[in-house]
């Protein structure tokens, strides 16, 4: 148990790291180069959110170990770290998947079928929002808007934005990314 926070820290694995590390790595060699990070920032103004994002690629999220180190090593509290966290959705404290999917729910795309789309998503997947498949391939995440109104319903895996997507063409879609 951690005695400030009071919950349990959970042990971050390479598998953790896997998403954006593909080779077997340490917990020491992970933990190594966020402080090399950590080092190149101190003192630096506006160090956190750049920070904060090579850590997450560094782990592939966020682990409350990691908050910690980041704390420390910027002279920062651990509750302004964790507020910067919490309040970009960026950033993840759990594992994510190798591939992150978002389904759009702003209002043209909701009207449009967007709930459908992720009930459908949620149901080939066997995850709810937030939640990442077992294989660690993909985690799924709602969004409030693409830019993409006029083609509702939207989603996005990764980078690439699917327009007038229907809940029949998700496992059609989903094979792409599937090795």
């Amino acid at each position: 148990m951690n005695g400030s926070t009071g919950t349990a820290e959970k042990p971050i694995t390479a598998t953790a790291a896997a998403v954006c590390c593909p080779e077997e790595v340490s917990e020491e060699e992970l933990f190594a180069r966020l402080e090399e990070i950590i080092g190149e920032y101190r003192g630096k103004p506006g160090a956190l959110i750049p920070v904060l994002q090579i850590a997450q690629t560094i782990f592939g999220y966020l682990p409350e170990q990691a908050l910690k180190r980041i704390a420390l090593g910027l002279g920062k509290s651990y509750s302004e770290v964790a507020g910067v966290v919490s309040f970009y959705s960026f950033f993840s404290t759990k594992p994510r998947g190798k591939h992150l999917i978002r389904v759009c729910l702003g209002t043209a795309c909701y009207v449009r079928g967007g709930k459908q789309v992720l009930d459908a998503l949620k149901k080939v997947l066997g995850i709810d929002v937030g939640d990442t498949t077992g294989d660690a391939l993909f985690t799924l995440e709602v969004a409030r808007c693409f830019g993409a109104c006029g083609l509702a319903p939207a989603m996005c895996i990764d980078a690439e934005v699917f327009k007038r997507v229907r809940p029949t063409k998700i496992r059609e879609i989903l094979t792409r990314y599937r090795p």
